[in-house]
């Protein structure tokens, strides 16, 4: 597939015109926020846009709403969350959330700011699209199988796994190879791009891409034992024990919407925070005691500690008013849907339906709600697919 026209994934600098207003999303490295910078976002979130703070796929955050974006960059730039104008789109970087606190082969968040620090350093990387995702995984497979187009899985304590547009390239690397490997791999995507934006876009990209880095490089082979990288929901939830003794919270958030008020108390708890690729949150390194009232204050506002709560099985696009294209409000739709007790864990295998009134969908398991047929936002892997048609909405069940 080779592009025609540029990329033109938003960021702060470059906003996106939705049909509600300006959006700019703002990258955030790994997901890691400070509780300053959390501050930060919510008092911008209220001065500068709509009064939420929205999660994406990727680990970042966006406003929409957008009324000042010169005042939104300076804020963003004191808040160090704006770190270079030239390499600001390019920054999508993903690492799983809970890694050196509960779990993994290693600790793959000391390398976030290194791969950080080498895309800002190099002006050829700020020509890599918007749309280019990096992953780091720790072995635990939450990360690796979300269709990153660079990435790095741990196998053992001592070893990554190189990947190429969400496959096993073969290439295995030690853990203080792994930042140069990547970001060489960055530069032979953009010898080999014809316009495209991701590398799975480039034909047979990942092969293409392996045997550049090999020949560049005359100590690398690619003869690791293939790995399988399927995709998986693995939403941090609830009371997560850290294997320092301490305690983390993985809370999730309606539709991936946080209002700034929510976001202001989680800032007041004074720990670090990580967004994560499912739009949820996990605030860290807390005692018991705290905990436990992080979630006696938090989940009557709405913050999701129940594993088993119906609204971690579903997502939905931006939907009206948020975009000109959709065809309805889709977020009021499953929110409905939801509260209504219409969106079920399981049940009897679903069937292809159309032409239904949003009242009378009824579907059990993941689920994506989407305004058209483009279904923005979907996430990876098995999905039940509700969407908006001129004549109602359409189910198609069981879609990967």
């Amino acid at each position: 597939m080779t592009r025609t026209d540029p990329d033109s994934c938003p960021g702060v600098l470059r906003l996106h015109q939705a049909a509600d207003g300006p959006l700019a999303r703002i990258r955030v490295p790994g997901g890691r926020l400070s509780p300053e910078q959390l501050q930060a976002l919510a008092a911008a979130a209220v001065d500068l846009g709509d009064g939420n703070i929205e999660l994406t796929s990727r680990g970042n955050v966006q406003f929409r709403q957008v009324r000042d974006a010169a005042t939104l960059g300076e804020r963003l730039t004191e808040a160090g969350l704006l770190p270079s104008a030239t390499h600001e789109r390019v920054r999508n970087i993903i690492a799983s959330p809970l890694s050196g606190r509960v779990g993994g082969w290693t600790d793959v968040h000391p390398l976030v700011p290194a791969l950080d620090e080498g895309l800002q350093a190099d002006p050829r990387l700020a020509e890599l699209p918007g749309r280019v995702l990096f992953t780091l995984d720790d072995g635990r497979g939450d990360v690796s199988g979300l269709g990153g187009d660079i990435g790095v899985h741990a196998i053992d304590e001592n070893t990554y796994a190189l990947l190429l547009a969400g496959k096993d390239s073969g290439i295995r690397i030690s853990p203080s190879e792994a930042v140069d490997l990547m970001l060489a791999a960055a530069h032979g995507f953009l010898e080999l791009r014809d316009g495209q934006w991701r590398l799975h876009e480039v034909p047979d990209g990942s092969a293409q891409l392996t045997e550049h880095l090999l020949t560049s490089r005359s100590d690398l082979t690619a003869d690791g034992e293939p790995l399988e990288l399927a995709p998986r929901q693995d939403i941090p939830i609830g009371w997560l024990n850290q294997d320092d003794g301490n305690v983390a919270l993985g809370a999730g958030v309606r539709l991936g919407s946080l209002p700034a008020r929510t976001a202001e108390f989680l800032a007041a708890v004074e720990r670090p925070l990580f967004v994560t690729p499912w739009r949820s949150v996990v605030l860290t390194d807390l005692d018991e005691w705290t905990a436990e009232q992080v979630v006696r204050v938090l989940a009557p506002m709405g913050l999701i500690f129940d594993a088993n709560s119906p609204w971690l099985l579903v997502s939905a696009c931006a939907g009206r008013p948020g975009c000109a294209k959709s065809l309805t409000d889709v977020r009021a739709d499953v929110t409905t849907a939801v509260d209504s007790g219409r969106v079920i864990p399981t049940g009897a295998p679903q069937f292809p339906r159309e032409a239904l009134d949003a009242d009378d969908i009824v579907a059990a398991g993941r689920q994506h709600w989407s305004g058209c047929e483009r279904r923005c936002g979907r996430p990876k892997g098995h999905v039940t697919d509700i969407i908006a048609t001129p004549d109602g909405y359409r189910i198609d069940p069981g879609a990967a």
